[in-house]
């Protein structure tokens, strides 16, 4: 009877085989409060300076990627490198970041949070410097694939960190906060670089970051403490340790959730990546007036994470993401249908982004927080799944605008409306949100509570 409705309420908190024990010997019971301490955590201030440095933390990748792009032709001129040469450097710091995500995520479930994360900063920094004194093209090249395994560190480990932490209601809240952080940094990033661009070369932006690198090593020091204690780590060699990631990808709803959020960012780096040639060359629109474009998806990308912050205590979070994912979809049925009934309008495709960008605002907190609660014991190795698999479709995504033809909003438009289309499919299909898999109200806390273990171990000496 208890194991028929298992579909419902995923076991977040029930040992699992090949994971380290997690009996509680009689006399050693941890007073029932301590498993939720981390959610009393979230309605206190010492939450603050941890979500602060945790959202800092993810925005390695964008401050990584968008503040040199407005130095490409500097960077290109001053090693003697062609275009496509130039964004190799980009392409191979994302395989860098999917790759080291892969990695760092389930290594993170043996041996902790705090040690990769004070490697992964510290390596970012160093390498920045590579990259600023680097003499070629290849060498930069190198230097920034390496320097996208150590920003991997940040991005996959504020997940894990949240979900060691947080549960319940707090955790899609705090994971909205991440989002939002996300959703900022491709806006400040690239006006960071600009501004330094202006007052030196691109050899100067990744001294920037060596910087920027330093400071984090310094957050992860006095504001992140270790939150995954000895105790709920993994044990065994390597090899089980990434046996867990392969449990998960047998979770039909965990394959889900990790889809809808992919096909999303796939969306995302399309318009990121083509919105500029679309604005600019399609509908002759000057850099200002699309730096305002762009801030006002951004905008509403932000409204959308605070609107879901909002909700997330009131509504399933399952019934949120395919709000989010009816919107996002919406947008870009109604972004294609213009262009097939209108033609090519400036009015009616900034409006058709604003939508999209809302809905895909709500689907990654969503998504993300779902995802994590299914994959709680092996919190590193869920976080790596989601974030690897997201960055990988970016980048697949982020060049087929320009191989499609950047002289027409057409292919914008069809890779967006395809890509989101895919997600509405991952969510019915894998995820089917009607079960509710994944709700954090409905999940248990990280520790066991006595009920659960007691029983099978009083059985023995009763009578």
């Amino acid at each position: 009877m208890v194991l028929a409705d298992a579909p419902r309420a995923p076991d977040a908190g029930a040992p699992r085989p090949g994971a380290a024990p997690r009996e509680i010997l009689p006399g050693t019971q941890p007073d029932p409060a301590s498993s939720a301490a981390a959610g009393e955590a979230g309605r206190t201030g010492r939450a603050g300076p941890l979500i602060v440095a945790l959202g800092a933390l993810t925005a390695f990748a964008p401050l990584g990627t968008d503040m040199y792009i407005p130095g490409f032709p500097d960077l290109g001129s001053s090693l003697h490198a062609g275009d496509s040469a130039v964004q190799l450097s980009m392409t191979t710091f994302f395989v860098g970041i999917v790759l080291g995500q892969l990695f760092v995520g389930p290594l993170s479930d043996k041996i902790g949070r705090r040690r990769p994360l004070l490697v992964g900063t510290a390596l970012f920094a160093a390498l920045s410097v590579v990259c600023a004194l680097a003499p070629n093209i290849v060498t930069l090249d190198a230097a920034r694939f390496l320097q996208g395994l150590a920003a991997s560190a940040g991005m996959v480990l504020s997940r894990a960190v949240v979900t060691d932490r947080f549960h319940g209601p707090d955790l899609p809240r705090y994971f909205a906060l991440l989002a939002m952080v996300l959703g900022v940094a491709p806006v400040v990033a690239p006006l960071i670089g600009s501004l330094v661009l202006t007052l030196s070369g691109w050899r100067t932006v990744f001294l920037v970051l060596a910087v920027i690198g330093v400071l984090l090593v310094a957050t992860v020091v006095f504001a992140v403490p270790e939150s995954l204690p000895p105790e709920r780590r993994h044990t065994g060699g390597l090899g089980g340790t990434f046996a867990s990631m392969g449990r998960l990808l047998r979770r039909r709803a965990f394959v889900g959730y990790v889809l809808t959020s992919a096909f999303a960012t796939g969306a995302m780096f399309t318009y990121i990546s083509g919105s500029s040639f679309v604005f600019e060359r399609v509908y002759g629109t000057s850099a200002a007036m699309y730096s305002l474009v762009f801030a006002t998806n951004a905008a509403s990308m932000l409204a959308a994470n605070s609107l879901f912050g909002r909700l997330s205590r009131r509504v399933r979070l399952t019934t949120l993401l395919s709000w989010a994912v009816a919107v996002a979809a919406g947008g870009a049925v109604l972004q294609a249908l213009l262009l097939v009934t209108v033609g090519a309008s400036m009015a009616g495709t900034w409006i058709s982004l604003v939508v999209v960008q809302a809905g895909i605002g709500g689907m990654f907190p969503a998504s993300i927080s779902l995802g994590q609660t299914l994959g709680r014991e092996n919190a590193g190795a869920a976080a790596a799944l989601q974030g690897g698999t997201q960055f990988a479709f970016g980048a697949v995504a982020a060049p087929l605008v320009g191989l499609f033809g950047s002289t027409s909003a057409a292919p914008m438009a069809v890779i967006m409306l395809a890509a989101l289309l895919c997600s509405v499919v991952a969510l019915l299909a894998l995820a089917r949100p009607w079960r509710g898999e994944g709700d954090p109200r409905a999940a248990p806390a990280p520790l066991p509570q006595q009920s659960s273990v007691e029983p099978v171990r009083a059985a023995p000496g009763a009578g």
